[in-house]
């Protein structure tokens, strides 16, 4: 049956519109693995600590240079609907558990690489799904197993997973330092419910400031907001600041409804701006009374009471985002108030220090020395654009794991050795099964031992005698022998320290396994007629279709 035709009877039948594609059958599947293939092969190259960048140019000229598989994908663009479920599958893990994106890709590719191996032997894609199921049961048991349970006090733990998380990185060479900020904000933000300890990463506020070096970086004990004081009048540094924040104009609010006033002579005008004046002073004086000397505005503030305030020695700044007013009022212990006739002094925030400072020619005011916030902020700097883009996601990737360690405190070691355990373990499985699921089984656990092998081959290590060194070792119960690409050689990461946690190692085969699942059940693929470029008779727009159309 062609895209647009069907034979009934002798008569043919139109059942697409023009233009139509459409690929049925083994030749659908095979077309949207080689898509994925070929997407786990551009970034294979980036994984573990001695993986290659890439660099990335936009449509404007922008660039982009790292080897986050989350940044990679959503900045290459890709047009074909396969890809794009990867970049979702790669961008949904980054979200759930912040790490292991690269991982997920090449683990969901040779997925799909050893299914075409057996598709090619004529077993039905239903199996292969069924079998692939079946050892993702079995590799969670086998984490669950090997997992072992870590004090979430234990800072060199944290700093150790923080550590290995950052490595691949191309600010490593900082590690210890960026490390040790990530594991003290994370245990400031982190809160005790019930008998759980919970932590919201959003707490934690990543400000980029281009200049100075990665060791500039610092961490504040509470919140830099990206504004300035609104008032030359005003004072630029408060200590012992009592800070109000309010979610009110500071201004004199223009009635709903069209009003004309009519005026007959200036004294009239002059009673009218007198009486704006007494509101706004009105107001100023209400917040002084309540003993704030620093007034932080969602909304604006009227430049007559920008005066008054400045009169009465207050700082103030306007037009606050709502997420750093909520990051406020949890690092200062404030209320936000709506209406700055019920602010009371019991409403107000404490901070050592209220302060504008140039960074960076950009003024901004530090509200830092709160006592215990529950919202901290990290000031990243670096001395070029790229190298801060790079430091934030090393410190994004390292603040996601220590959280995942509060949430699940399980760790296993890194460089390969839970995928060789689960790939061992997969294998003396597979041997209980009487049916074809016993081939799919086989076939995952070679795709997951392919996560070790791809570690030493970046680390210019040969891949297959680590692979049988690494094999070997686990037969003699040496479950956390893996790929040590610092040192370039096989042996314990627990003893070295380099652990993840178990939590990201369970949701990368999860993704994984359920994207190859995914494209494996795909057997049709109908894509409509691109759209048709304004003034031309038929052409398809760049980058339009399927198969041809997408790159």
């Amino acid at each position: 049956m062609s895209a647009a035709l069907a034979q009934i009877g002798g008569v043919p039948v139109l059942i697409l519109k023009e233009g139509s594609s459409r690929t049925t059958g083994r030749e659908a599947i095979r077309q949207n693995i080689m898509v994925a293939r070929a997407i786990s092969e551009a970034i294979k190259s980036t994984l573990g600590p001695k993986g290659m960048d890439k660099m990335l140019i936009d449509s404007l000229g922008d660039i982009t240079i790292s080897n986050d598989g989350a940044t990679i994908l959503d900045e290459m663009d890709v047009q074909h609907p396969i890809g794009k479920l990867l970049v979702e599958i790669s961008k949904a893990q980054d979200e759930e558990v912040g790490d292991g994106t690269t991982t997920t890709v090449v683990i969901a590719g040779e997925l799909l690489a050893e299914a075409e191996k057996l598709l090619s032997k004529n077993v039905h894609p239903t199996i292969i799904i069924s079998g692939y199921k079946k050892a993702l049961e079995k590799a969670e048991e086998v984490l669950r197993k090997r997992a072992i349970k870590v004090d979430i006090n234990d800072i060199e733990t944290l700093k150790n997973v923080a550590k290995t998380a950052m490595r691949g990185k191309s600010v490593a060479g900082a590690r210890d330092y960026l490390a040790d900020i990530a594991v003290k904000a994370i245990k400031q933000v982190a809160e005790k419910r019930g008998d759980k300890w919970i932590v919201d990463r959003d707490y934690v506020q990543l400000l980029k400031k281009q200049g100075g070096s990665i060791f500039d970086t610092q961490l504040i004990y509470g919140i830099v907001i990206d504004k300035e004081v609104v008032h030359p009048g005003m004072p630029r540094r408060i200590k012992k600041a009592k800070i109000a924040l309010i979610n009110a104009p500071l201004e004199v609010e223009k009635t709903e409804i069209d009003a004309e006033i009519r005026i007959h002579d200036p004294s009239q005008m002059q009673a009218f701006i007198e009486e704006e004046e007494k509101l706004l002073r009105d107001m100023v004086m209400k917040i002084k009374r309540t003993g704030a000397n620093v007034v932080i505005a969602q909304k604006g503030i009227d430049d007559v009471a920008q005066h008054f305030l400045a009169k009465e020695g207050i700082l103030a700044v306007r037009r606050v985002k709502k997420s750093d007013m909520e990051k406020l009022a949890r690092a200062t212990g404030a209320r936000i108030v709506t209406s700055i006739e019920d602010l009371a002094p019991k409403d107000l925030g404490e901070a050592e220090l209220v302060e504008e400072r140039k960074i960076a020619d950009e003024k901004m005011v530090f509200i830092e020395g709160c006592k215990d916030p529950k919202a901290v902020t990290i000031l990243v700097r670096g001395g070029a654009e790229h190298i801060v883009d790079e430091a934030e996601r090393a410190i994004h990737d390292a603040l996601c794991v220590i959280r995942n360690i509060i949430n699940e405190p399980k760790v296993v070691a890194g460089g390969g050795a839970i995928e060789i355990e689960i790939s061992r373990r997969l294998r003396e499985y597979s041997k209980t099964l009487g049916s074809k699921e016993q081939l799919a089984v086989e076939k995952y656990a070679e795709a997951v031992e392919f996560i070790p092998s791809i570690l030493a081959q970046n680390a210019g290590l040969e891949p297959i005698d680590a692979l049988v060194e690494l094999r070997s070792l686990h037969e003699k119960g040496e479950i956390w022998s893996g790929v040590n690409v610092l040192k370039g050689k096989i042996s314990d990461l627990f003893k070295e320290g380099v652990l993840e946690p178990s939590l990201v190692k369970k949701q990368t085969i999860k993704s994984a396994t359920e994207a190859a699942v995914m494209i494996l059940r795909i057997d049709d693929v109908i894509a409509a007629a691109p759209p048709k470029e304004k003034g031309k008779e038929g052409g398809p727009v760049p980058g339009g279709g399927y198969p041809g159309g997408y790159y």
